[in-house]
């Protein structure tokens, strides 16, 4: 008897604690969820929910300055920003009405103070000039459909934090806008989380028929699938399979000779990254020589260093971009 009771007992332990967790769901925009590092604030409700594996966001770390264009119509300007790519996790909540923007906002800080988090920027009213959470949110990295209207709010309401969170497996920045909506009269609270990771690579493969129409209708073709380590020439075992992609390609057209070109970002001496790019270039044909039979007559390595970009270089994207080996028909 004593053991049925603690059976009963235990089951309506565990039916209290699954009814709990549902009742704190209820009312959450469906599959939603708070993020593992920071909860919501007690007694709010999520209404959007958007997760991207890896997508670009750009950090307000300073106030919001517009002006108006030709057309008379606002543009908006963050004084201060960090371009930062990732998994992106956005969540909005509506809070309980008999709470200040102010009380949300000192229980986030003081959350991410705990938690570890540096603060990067804080600003609260007029400090993040007029219609903050319009260009944070909106006009620099969109929040889809009616939730973005939400965030338009009274300046005398609005807060803000960004913080960044240092650990080996990758940076965290999180963004933290509390307002009063104009839409709902309501505190709304707008919190993105942005993991800062590699891209997953082999998601698109280089072919060598991709190869060799590129290289028939332009006469030369970016490579970024042969990988070295920062400031070394030394290739990488990741870049196997597009090095046999390349021995294929010249297997297949044996009157094709190429030039192989090194390219770098503009971070650091031109004289260095001149020799960087030869070297890795050289790298490239050695290893076409050498491991898959390529007659090195029919290749050449040129290092152009930054010479060549691509893209501007004032983005890590851009930088990233400007990393790369081009085959040129000679």
């Amino acid at each position: 008897m004593k053991m049925q009771n603690k059976i009963v007992f235990c089951l309506l332990g565990m039916f209290m604690l699954i009814t709990s967790i549902v009742f704190a769901q209820d009312g959450d925009v469906k599959g939603s969820k708070d993020h593992p590092l920071i909860s919501r604030f007690a007694g709010s409700t999520i209404v959007y929910y958007d997760v991207k594996q890896f997508d670009e966001y750009i950090l307000a770390l300073g106030k919001v300055e517009w002006e108006r264009d030709e057309d008379y119509k606002r543009v908006f300007n963050l004084t201060k920003s960090k371009q930062l790519e990732g998994k992106v996790t956005r969540i909005q909540y509506d809070a309980p009405k008999d709470r200040s923007t102010l009380e949300i906002y000192r229980n986030y800080e003081s959350a991410l103070k705990r938690a570890g988090f540096e603060i990067l920027f804080a600003g609260a009213r007029e400090e993040l000039g007029e219609d903050f959470g319009e260009a944070a949110y909106n006009a620099m990295t969109n929040v889809r459909g009616d939730y973005f209207y939400y965030l338009h709010s009274y300046v005398e309401h609005q807060r803000y934090i960004a913080a960044k969170l240092s650990r080996s497996e990758g940076d965290v920045y999180i963004s933290i806008f509390v307002s009063i909506s104009m839409h709902k009269r309501n505190p709304v609270i707008q919190a993105d989380f942005i993991e800062v990771k590699p891209m997953e690579e082999g998601l698109v493969t280089v072919n060598a028929d991709a190869l060799a129409k590129d290289i028939a209708r332009t006469g030369h073709v970016a490579i970024y699938g042969i990988y070295f380590d920062t400031g070394k020439a030394d290739l990488k075992p990741e870049s196997e399979p597009v090095l046999k992609e390349i021995a294929k390609l010249l297997q297949q057209n044996p009157k094709l000779k190429l030039y192989v070109v090194g390219h770098t970002d503009n971070v650091g001496e031109l004289t260095y990254n001149m020799k960087l790019s030869q070297a890795r270039a050289g790298a490239v044909v050695k290893e076409l020589v050498s491991k898959y039979g390529v007659d090195a007559k029919r290749l050449k390595a040129q290092g152009v260093g930054p010479l060549s970009p691509v893209v501007s270089n004032n983005t890590e994207e851009g930088r990233a971009k400007n990393r790369r080996v081009e085959l040129v028909e000679q």
